[in-house]
């Protein structure tokens, strides 16, 4: 529950005038959280000017009070971060630290979700990765298969080449060549019932890696063999809400670029 500390609530009205869902009233002259429609956003902690509101629903130690001098970003440093960022396919023999995996996934835990859900959860994969990665290419060369059989698209049937050389060359050395996970030792699978809150704080997980040094690559044959393979679903032990919605491949560079790259220009409405 959201609670008020009548001590400290001096009736400003600010937290009534920013809940959407109008959860909150005033009597006698204090703030009164009714707890009935209430989505646990928390605006009303956030902008209380004396501090006044608590919830037991989540860690108050969390809260931290704002400070320009660290919470604020230049915009045009941030909009260079976004333009660096590269996709990485060759990362060092190097473990990511424990720490930072879980610095990446609080990024995605503060990520904003639909209603607030909070229904993004997280698979760190690392021990188990070869396991993983053999299970993927199988569901792979599957696929392969079946598409080189029934499909037209040369596209598909270039991919689909592809994805067969990628298995035969793991089952004759699984150490020669991997173009699946390029031999990253830590993959973050993201699973939601809610595909756009997965994607958005994919997102922020990727900046994150960035921001720590780190390089990533969202796996897109990951996520189509995954959704072909009872298999690889069994040996993430995913719930039956769980839909895997994106695979971050993570490591430490073994790349460095000097420079950013041209993009398209933006297709864009004004109306």
């Amino acid at each position: 529950m959201f609670n008020v500390d009548n001590h400290k609530c001096i009736g400003c009205g600010l937290c009534i005038e920013d809940c959407f869902v109008k959860d909150i009233s005033i009597i006698d002259n204090k703030a009164f959280i009714k707890n009935k429609d209430c989505i646990k956003c928390g605006h009303c902690i956030a902008i209380c000017p004396t501090n006044a509101i608590s919830t037991d629903d989540y860690n108050m130690n969390e809260v931290i009070n704002y400070d320009e001098d660290t919470f604020n970003i230049n915009s045009e440093n941030l909009l260079n971060f976004i333009r660096f960022r590269r996709t990485i396919r060759k990362f060092k023999d190097k473990e990511v630290e424990p720490e930072k995996l879980l610095k990446i996934i609080e990024a995605g835990r503060y990520t904003p979700t639909a209603s607030n859900l909070q229904n993004v959860s997280y698979i760190v994969v690392r021990e188990k990765i070869n396991e993983l990665r053999e299970l993927v290419l199988e569901s792979l060369n599957n696929l392969g298969e079946e598409i080189i059989k029934t499909s037209k698209n040369e596209l598909e049937i270039k991919y689909a080449k592809s994805w067969k050389l990628m298995y035969k060359i793991f089952k004759r050395n699984p150490q020669k060549q991997d173009n699946l996970f390029f031999f990253s030792k830590n993959i973050i699978i993201i699973t939601s019932p809610n595909d756009l809150n997965a994607g958005l704080a994919s997102t922020n997980l990727e900046l994150m890696c960035n921001a720590l040094g780190l390089g990533a690559l969202y796996s897109g044959f990951f996520i189509l063999a995954s959704h072909n393979s009872h298999k690889i679903k069994e040996f993430l032990n995913l719930k039956a809400d769980e839909k895997i919605i994106n695979c971050i491949v993570i490591g430490y560079p073994d790349v460095k670029y000097l420079r950013t790259v041209p993009r398209k220009e933006p297709s864009i409405k004004w109306l």
